[in-house]
């Protein structure tokens, strides 16, 4: 069979799967697609070559992975984040790409400043940390998050990646800090649990089954729980005209430009994605 026909196949199969939200136009291509290259061990796979059968046994156990909702990264054990392969486990949440917003604002807004500092709370397997600081090498940037693990993963990630100016402690938020950085920091990112307690049985199987539950929601009723603790730490930690920056859903965007208006926050705005639309990036300037 060819690389077109065995294709073909697998999108078919990846349409029909109730496990896999089916919101982008084409997902299912280009996920077959990354799977296949991934399989094969290429970076582009051409319509009329052969794939062995050894190779297509391989590819179909990963597309019946991917039918049962489990994350293309987590069966490829890693993703591509801004040139970074940052790696994949679970129990950590995996990075997507419509975080890039994200990581691209807070970049934006630690480039020109002198010996910036910036902390990225929740910060998972340390995505967004490590593109800030692999992008603004004069920065230094911090990552906490509660689960031991996920830190655990961030640091191998830095150590693999050889990023020696990202730091990733265990704990709540603010909490593992040194207080010398009290009003020194220049960005604050957070991508917040934000689905409210009675909400989660309403989210699709392949992040219901494969997310951490604590990295979906706080259990608070609105989902704006962690969110707004975060905000009213900030104003602590960053400096005169630093930035918090918050990846929310759209739905959320208002409610968590509200809470960081109600907090002291200047030039409050939400911003969006043109090519994902399904997260929004709240912003505001202590």
């Amino acid at each position: 069979m060819n690389a077109s026909e065995v294709l073909a196949h697998a999108v078919a199969t990846l349409k029909a799967s109730p496990a896999i939200d089916h919101w982008q136009k084409d997902r299912e291509e280009i996920e077959a697609d990354d799977l296949l290259c991934y399989a094969l061990g290429v970076d582009e796979v051409r319509p009329g070559d052969e794939v062995p059968s050894r190779v297509r046994r391989r590819f179909e156990a990963m597309v019946a992975r991917r039918v049962a909702g489990e994350p293309v990264q987590l069966i490829k054990g890693f993703a591509v984040f801004r040139g970074l392969e940052i790696l994949v486990r679970p129990g950590v949440f995996v990075p997507r790409d419509s975080t890039e917003l994200l990581a691209e604002q807070a970049v934006r807004r630690l480039r020109g400043r002198r010996r910036p500092v910036a902390v990225d709370l929740a910060c998972g397997g340390g995505t967004v940390a490590l593109a800030m600081a692999d992008e603004v090498p004069t920065a230094t940037v911090y990552g906490t998050d509660i689960s031991p693990e996920a830190v655990r993963v961030a640091r191998l990630n830095a150590s693999r990646l050889e990023i020696a100016n990202a730091r990733f402690r265990v704990g709540d938020l603010f909490d593992p800090l040194p207080s010398s950085l009290r009003g020194t920091v220049d960005v604050i990112t957070l991508h917040p649990p934000y689905v409210a307690a009675d909400e989660i049985r309403e989210l699709p199987e392949e992040i219901r089954r494969f997310e951490p539950a604590h990295t979906l929601t706080d259990r608070s009723a609105d989902g704006l729980g962690l969110l707004g603790r975060a905000a009213v730490g900030s104003g602590a930690w960053l400096r005169r005209g630093g930035w918090l920056l918050v990846e929310v859903s759209p739905d959320r965007s208002r409610a968590v430009a509200k809470v960081l208006r109600h907090q002291g926050f200047r030039d409050v705005r939400s911003t969006m994605d043109r090519g994902f639309r399904v997260t929004r990036v709240v912003v505001g300037r202590w």
